[in-house]
């Protein structure tokens, strides 16, 4: 077991004796270098407002040896997970894989990113090299590509569609060990899949013990694929999560983000959506709730390299207590990208006086013939809403609780109905107190009922709210 902080400028006193591919151990020697000179926030314009100088990398424990395979935390839910495609995980190492024997005939993967690699090199060399990550945008994303332990790798092959969602559940280790992990999907062309992806820790009473979940999630969505990501982050309210995320969409594929961000003291989450191929589309929709002293960080950005493409992020918080957000994001229209639509929203409610946001977005567009256009707000809970709720016999609590209902509910319906009663139920345990863990109870089957009822909204955000340029 080593710390974060000890972590030498010589690289091959850390990651030389991983058996690996020459040309991954390059990716990560260059990762690497970028790591030790870049400070924990680039651009100085995000500096005053970062809190990713929380980390603490003197408490952050890494030991790759530590992992427990037990899976007796998941007892409650195996007669479900078993029935489609889900990967059990233990501080990002695979421990527990159901894959049907439909789809391993039809070519799927669902395996260790470290075996994928041994396995199927000239398959993910090509999708890295020719999709070449940056490495001294973001220190965080350097750190990950240089060291990353474990992670997934899923594979789906040209014109497969996975009916059922990939579950992919992530416990962290009980003895406090920190997780780097590089997640990685392929969608081929004309492929259909959708990735469930749950994240939890356990409560670490030693508090000199920063437990951190570092993530690289990697998706090639490649032409006429439809690729969605579905993410509910439920760590501990002590552990720290720094997650980077790529999508790189090709030609006439969709790529679709959902996240629902309620655990952790910390979370930083920076999304870029490629559109590097004609026609290409990708949204991101987040849901995030803080309470107490969390802190949420998060950037989407919305790239368009081609024309005819499609973009929209809309995220929305709700901050109670102390916590904060803070919300960046970028629409960056090229040269060549005429046609093109994109939409980037952040909105915040603040339940409390000491609850804080902040929204920071922009727009660098370099083509005519577009439509673009950004909106930010962040304003208190409205107390004569609350008033009229309260008249109508409601506590003050419920009374705040339906006004958030109302304001998430306008991206929620967007969503797809069991992704929206997961959503409400983690919610709702949060509100009152509950663990941050899905089950399969009474009040997510009541919550589930409700949910399947209500449609679900597609709407043209630009019928509504768009700026020409």
């Amino acid at each position: 077991m080593y710390k974060l902080s000890n972590i030498k400028e010589d690289y091959s006193q850390n990651f030389e004796e991983i058996q690996e591919p020459k040309w991954m151990h390059d990716i990560r020697k260059e990762a690497f270098l970028s790591y030790n000179k870049l400070p924990f926030e680039v651009s100085q314009l995000y500096t005053k407002y970062s809190n990713a100088n929380h980390l603490r990398p003197d408490q952050v424990l890494l030991d790759e040896e530590d992992i427990d395979n037990e899976i007796e935390e998941w007892d409650n839910r195996l007669d479900d997970l078993s029935k489609g495609p889900s990967v059990l995980c233990k501080n990002s190492k695979i421990v527990k894989t159901f894959l049907p024997e439909r789809l391993s005939k039809e070519g799927v993967i669902i395996t260790d990113i470290s075996e994928a690699i041994q396995k199927f090199p000239d398959l993910i060399y090509n999708h890295f090299i020719k999709n070449k990550l940056d490495f001294n945008e973001d220190r965080y994303l350097a750190l990950t590509l240089a060291a990353f332990q474990n992670g997934f790798f899923v594979y789906v092959p040209r014109e497969v569609v996975i009916e059922d969602p990939v579950k992919i559940i992530n416990n962290l280790s009980k003895s406090g060990s920190s997780s780097i992990s590089r997640n990685v999907v392929i969608s081929e062309p004309y492929s259909k899949c959708t990735i469930v992806q749950e994240l939890y820790s356990p409560e670490i009473k030693n508090k000199d013990v920063q437990q951190t979940y570092f993530e690289l999630f990697d998706s090639y969505v490649m032409n006429n694929s439809h690729l969605e990501v579905i993410t509910l982050q439920s760590l501990d309210y002590d552990a720290v999560n720094f997650s980077n995320r790529k999508a790189f969409v090709h030609n006439d594929a969709r790529m679709s983000w959902s996240l629902g961000l309620f655990g952790t003291k910390l979370s930083r989450y920076k999304i870029d959506s490629i559109m590097k191929g004609q026609g290409a589309s990708a949204e991101d929709m987040e849901i995030i709730f803080g309470i107490n002293n969390q802190s949420f960080d998060i950037t989407s950005n919305l790239i368009h390299s081609a024309p005819n493409t499609k973009g929209k992020v809309i995220v929305k918080s709700v901050m109670k207590d102390t916590a904060q957000s803070l919300f960046k994001g970028m629409i960056k229209i090229n040269k060549n990208a005429k046609s093109t639509e994109s939409y980037l929203a952040g909105h915040a409610i603040l339940l409390d006086k000491g609850a804080k946001s902040d929204a920071i977005p922009g727009l660098e567009i370099e083509s005519n013939e577009v439509k673009a256009t950004h909106s930010a707000s962040v304003s208190q809970i409205d107390d004569k809403q609350i008033f009229y709720l309260m008249t109508r016999g409601l506590s003050k609590e419920s009374a705040k609780r339906e006004i958030v209902g109302g304001f998430i509910e306008p991206i929620s319906r967007k969503m797809d109905p069991i992704i929206r009663a997961w959503i409400s139920y983690l919610m709702d345990n949060k509100w009152s107190g509950k663990p941050l863990v899905l089950r399969t109870d009474e009040a997510m089957e009541q919550i589930l009922e409700v949910e399947k009822s209500r449609y679900r909204e597609v709407e043209d955000i630009f019928e509504k709210h768009y700026k020409y340029r």
